[in-house]
């Protein structure tokens, strides 16, 4: 904003006025030169949620619910001199839930989902949850554009994961480079991140261990939380449009003293006579550890010293403008666990299915199919998805981090946009279940909050 200002003050101090017309005749000027005259031009924008959540587990073991309501609100300001500037602010009301402070009985272990509605670092904070989210300046010129501040990106391994109130949101400097449509650049330095249900900023490290954070290879408790040190986390990915029918990208993820991953993928897109389209794509991801990946001691540290890890995947499928299928495969060979911290983002794997991951684990096989079908005319779109994912076992500490065992998952999603008088008005209804195909050794903590459980999600949503 300085900058900004100082361009302005080196220039002829003269107003520039541009006459507005009406039948004729001028009825008002418009100043277009000065910096009040950006923010007097500038749009606001709005968002109000409603999100109810409720976890069904076995008998015996504790049942959960959420209803969670908030709104915020967005102000962008016109293009100046190639500057922009915008802030946001989100907040969230707990209107009635269970007492996530409370452990379950049986295995001691607490809530996983619906606590992240919320404030992940307090169970008992219901009403002060509010979050300063955007707060950047932006500067483009022809195609090229940087964003320095708080912002929220969409990258294959840093992302918004909204799928509760509030997505996760970084803070850094951030670049984009369109060249002839055919080739983008983007990449970044960020030194801040605030995790998805999470009100503070906390710098790379500190980030690290805000969820869960398993256990170690050897099996003891993971200690990585708060001993971290990384102070920065570095990104670039390249996306190149190969003729008409293929689209390359490659990535890379540099996190400061713990780890460096990099990804490879192509995709393929044929066109029929129909208008309908078949594609396929093929992805590799490869991780190594940095120094000793985040601390000197084994205990405390995030990525195991020289550990690595390897994954590959693959899918299928056909879609015209109603119906879409594939059937999509991914493995993480025996290497070593695949981490990237949940704290960041969801992980890009054709095989993700919302509300589980395959982050924290090695030698896994998974294997998915997904049919979405969609009314445009009434603003319906359904999808039916069916994975299988076996998984190392659940005492296999060097390739299990989070104990969870094989399983299969079931998700059926339904989305309608209301039109007329209730336009902007949007619902969803997500529902999730997962089976047990693995061995537990009659420990209920390899069950809880992770197989033979149902998971309801009601959402409504306002834009505006």
């Amino acid at each position: 904003m300085l900058l900004a200002g100082y361009m302005v003050l080196a220039q002829h101090q003269e107003v520039s006025e541009k006459p507005v017309m009406y039948k004729g005749k001028q009825v008002e000027t418009v100043d277009t030169t000065s910096i009040l005259s950006a923010f007097k031009r500038g749009k606001f924008n709005g968002h109000f949620r409603y999100y109810f959540m409720a976890t069904d587990n076995k008998p015996g073991l504790t049942d959960f619910y959420a209803n969670a309501a908030g709104g915020g609100i967005r102000y962008e300001t016109a293009i100046f001199h190639g500057f922009q500037f915008a802030v946001s602010g989100f907040y969230t009301f707990n209107i009635g839930s269970s007492d996530f402070a409370k452990t379950d009985t049986a295995t001691g272990q607490f809530n996983r989902y619906e606590i992240a509605l919320f404030d992940v670092n307090d169970a008992s904070n219901k009403k002060d949850i509010d979050r300063l989210e955007e707060f950047y300046l932006k500067y483009q010129y022809k195609n090229a554009s940087v964003t320095a501040g708080r912002q929220l990106l969409n990258t294959p391994f840093i992302n918004l994961q909204d799928g509760r109130m509030r997505p996760t949101g970084v803070e850094g400097i951030w670049m984009e480079l369109n060249e002839e449509k055919k080739v983008k650049i983007e990449g970044g330095l960020l030194y801040a991140v605030s995790p998805r249900g999470t009100t503070k900023w906390y710098n790379i490290g500190q980030s690290l261990g805000i969820y869960p954070s398993g256990v170690n290879t050897n099996g003891a408790k993971s200690l990585y939380t708060n001993n971290i040190n990384s102070k920065a986390l570095a990104l670039i990915g390249i996306t190149i449009k190969a003729g008409k029918n293929l689209k390359m990208q490659a990535w890379d993820v540099y996190a400061d003293h713990v780890f460096n991953t990099a990804m490879l993928q192509a995709d393929l897109a044929f066109t029929q006579k129909n208008n309908s389209t078949v594609f396929a794509a093929a992805q590799i991801i490869k991780q190594d550890a940095i120094n000793n990946g985040g601390n000197i001691d084994p205990a405390k540290t995030y990525f195991e010293k020289g550990g690595k890890s390897l994954s590959f995947g693959a899918r299928a499928g056909w879609k015209n403008k109603i119906w879409e299928t594939s059937i999509n495969y991914n493995r993480i060979t025996k290497d070593g666990r695949y981490l990237m911290p949940r704290e960041w983002g969801r992980e890009p794997f054709f095989t993700f299915l919302p509300r589980e991951r395959n982050e924290g684990f090695g030698d896994v096989h998974a294997i998915m199919a997904k049919v979405n079908y969609n009314i445009p005319l009434a603003g319906i779109k359904t999808s039916l998805a069916a994975g299988y994912y076996e998984m190392p076992d659940v005492k296999n500490f060097r390739l299990n981090k989070y104990g969870l065992p094989s399983y299969t998952q079931f998700n059926a999603d339904v989305r309608y946009a209301f039109a007329g008088m209730l336009k902007g008005l949007e619902a969803q209804l997500l529902l999730v279940g997962k089976i047990n195909e693995g061995e537990t050794y009659n420990n209920k903590r390899f069950e809880f909050n992770k197989v033979d459980m149902m998971l309801y999600n009601f959402v409504l949503n306002f834009h505006f």
